[in-house]
């Protein structure tokens, strides 16, 4: 892995790199690592009256700041003009997106312009700019998955145990409309590169987590209850997630855009499952064992506020990652204790930047 880190030093070091969405959970913590790596580091925030930074705000002067919504094209066309000026073959991260799945239902319409149309502007002005892109890497996800379609179940992979293994060749069968808009852009990707040659991948990180991600996700809403309440609410406990840090997550990105063959998808995350109601009992375990809380009381209410719509709830999520470790040696490096105790420790550190997020 070093060898490759490495690797990856000599390629990043002064190219000009854009991330979408980069004030975002995931993105923040890759703008990171490509500062880390000697990027010439752009980041595509979207325009707001205030123009405040949630994520970015402590390295501000380390990065080149644009301000724009991936569903104007105008607005997308002026800051790709300004990463073409920049440098000789630039790297572009897409992850810009609506990212959470219950909220989706909600703004569906948003949601889909967002993750499909947004997608859709980004690559046809590229194309259209006749950018000379080192690659381009989609942001996907494990939710497009969704739940094994029984009737082409021969095309499924199985444990021994009748587990669920999802890797890059596996059936989609999205369940909400962020997992079918990821779908969309996921496809739309790899028909740029079937059309017009573009370098693209597709990246589907399985579930994240770690510190800044929104408090409404699974494991933010199990630890800001924990940190301030005495019983803690939750939706089902039985399905089964496959939870990767995201400072491994963001390595995996790296791994992919400067590795994976152009019109390619890679599938990562930790490789094991856990289920929600095991997932629960491991923070509150954790929390305890550190200090920040005591026990706590669990309330299970599937068919609440925490509950997906209908029967739109995906059972199971387990990722082969073969592929990526083929290519190029890339494994999780932090365990789950050791992800949730830095998790842990930053929603305690950090109270006044989720307080006024939450949904409980």
């Amino acid at each position: 892995m070093e060898k490759v880190k490495d690797k990856i030093k000599k390629i990043l070091k002064g190219r000009t790199v854009l991330i979408t969405g980069a004030d975002g959970f995931v993105a923040s913590h890759l703008t990171e690592k490509l500062i880390y790596f000697g990027a010439n580091t752009h980041v595509l925030i979207r325009a707001t009256s205030s123009g405040m930074l949630h994520n970015l705000s402590h390295i501000r002067d380390k990065i080149n700041v644009h301000y724009g919504d991936i569903t104007d094209k105008q607005a997308l066309r002026q800051v790709l003009k300004i990463i073409k000026r920049e440098g000789k073959k630039p790297i572009i991260f897409h992850l810009g997106a609506q990212a959470h799945v219950g909220e989706s239902w909600a703004r569906s319409y948003e949601t889909f312009n967002s993750n499909a149309l947004g997608t859709l502007n980004l690559l046809q002005t590229i194309v259209d700019l006749e950018m000379d892109i080192f690659k381009l890497d989609t942001a996907g996800t494990s939710e497009e998955y969704g739940n094994a379609n029984l009737e082409m179940k021969h095309l499924y992979r199985f444990d021994k145990k009748g587990g669920l293994i999802l890797d890059e060749c596996s059936p989609l069968n999205p369940q909400s409309v962020y997992a079918t808009s990821k779908v969309a852009a996921d496809f739309l990707t790899r028909n740029f590169h079937a059309a017009y040659g573009l370098p693209t991948v597709v990246t589907r990180m399985f579930n994240n987590y770690g510190p800044r991600q929104n408090p409404r996700f699974i494991t933010g809403t199990i630890i800001t209850q924990a940190l301030t309440r005495d019983k803690i609410e939750l939706g089902s406990l039985t399905p089964k997630r496959d939870f990767c840090y995201v400072e491994d997550g963001a390595m995996g990105h790296i791994n992919v855009a400067l590795f994976g063959e152009p019109g390619g998808v890679y599938a990562y995350g930790y490789g094991k499952t856990i289920s929600i109601g095991d997932w629960f009992a491991m923070i509150i375990r954790i929390g305890e064992e550190s200090g920040f809380w005591k026990k706590k009381k669990l309330i299970s209410n599937e068919k609440g506020k925490r509950g997906r719509l209908g029967k739109s709830e995906v059972d199971e999520l387990r990722v082969d990652y073969s592929k990526l470790h083929n290519l190029t040696g890339w494994k999780p490096e932090f365990s789950w204790e050791e992800g949730l105790r830095k998790t842990i420790q930053w929603y305690s550190e950090n109270k006044d930047k989720w307080i006024g997020r939450v949904d409980w």
